[in-house]
């Protein structure tokens, strides 16, 4: 059987940029194995499938190389701009059914796809030495005024505040601590931010890391930055003062893939209601995935 995949950079500044995910269409007679094989031929971090359901407008799997994951923000806006640039779909609200439950996709008129998030939740705080250890580094590289947390939208990833856009550039990660100390608290990985950007219109620069999934490196993840945005908000006097607000993460530059990830949220009485995490995708190519 021979499949028909299609590769899109999702969160691009430009062409060259965002992060691959895989997008698969005609899922009607593929079995998870199926799906978890495509994936693993591809080698994208994540790859979305598109199913019909009756609960929602679509159903969406998410396929890691390894293992079925329960969201991916990127192969989401990877594959909502696939069906709009095929004019599959027009600009609108719909919704998707996923293992973390039914939530709204937007598409704008612009191109850009938002994906809303699982409300927050902020969970353990965790030794800075424990961490500095993992990548090579001391605890003087961190913010002394923000705490080392794990927090979700939907995936556990450890929120690291870095001190520096230089220190944050320097850090040089021992992986296979990474994915131990990642196993140990059952998250995703590390997202290491600083409030130090190149755009001056920026939130934070980052880089995210996830070894346990075997990515030593991510240029963009959108459930690690609405992550970070509703981190940022509890703890930035500055963020917390306005009901509804955009905030813009920079990613990538690191590995010569520069990416810029858009978070949406809104607050009333100091709670975060709603968290969308979107951008832009750019379609790359097609590929013959043959199935025995």
């Amino acid at each position: 059987m021979m499949i028909n995949a299609y590769s899109l950079r999702a969160f691009t500044t430009q062409a060259a940029g965002g992060n691959l995910a895989g997008v698969v269409i005609d899922t009607e007679m593929l079995t998870e194995a199926d799906m978890l094989n495509i994936a693993h031929q591809l080698g994208f971090s994540e790859t979305a499938y598109l199913f019909p359901c009756e609960d929602a407008d679509y159903q969406v799997r998410y396929f890691t190389p390894a293992e079925e994951v329960d969201i991916c923000g990127h192969a989401t806006v990877a594959l909502f701009t696939y069906l709009y640039q095929r004019k599959e779909i027009s600009a609108g609200d719909y919704t998707i059914k996923t293992r973390i439950g039914i939530l709204s996709v937007q598409v704008r008129n612009n191109g850009q796809i938002f994906l809303q998030q699982a409300a927050p939740q902020f969970l353990d705080i965790l030794s800075p030495a424990e961490i500095a250890d993992s990548l090579n580094t001391d605890r003087a590289v961190f913010s002394h005024d923000l705490p080392v947390q794990i927090v979700s939208t939907g995936l556990k990833d450890i929120l690291i505040p870095v001190r520096s856009f230089t220190a944050l550039a320097e850090i040089k990660p021992d992986l296979d601590k990474v994915a131990a100390i990642s196993k140990k608290y059952q998250v995703t990985g590390y997202h290491l931010f600083t409030t130090e950007t190149l755009s001056p219109s920026a939130a934070a620069h980052c880089r995210n890391l996830a070894p346990l999934y075997d990515i030593p490196e991510e240029c963009a993840t959108g459930t690690s930055n609405a992550a970070l945005a509703c981190y940022l908000v509890k703890y930035l006097p500055d963020y917390q003062r306005q009901e509804k607000q955009t905030l813009l993460f920079e990613q990538g530059y690191s590995m010569g893939l520069p990416s810029e990830i858009l978070a949406e949220l809104t607050q009333s009485a100091g709670r975060i209601v709603t968290i969308f995490v979107g951008g832009r995708a750019e379609y790359q190519e097609t590929i013959t995935i043959e199935l025995s």
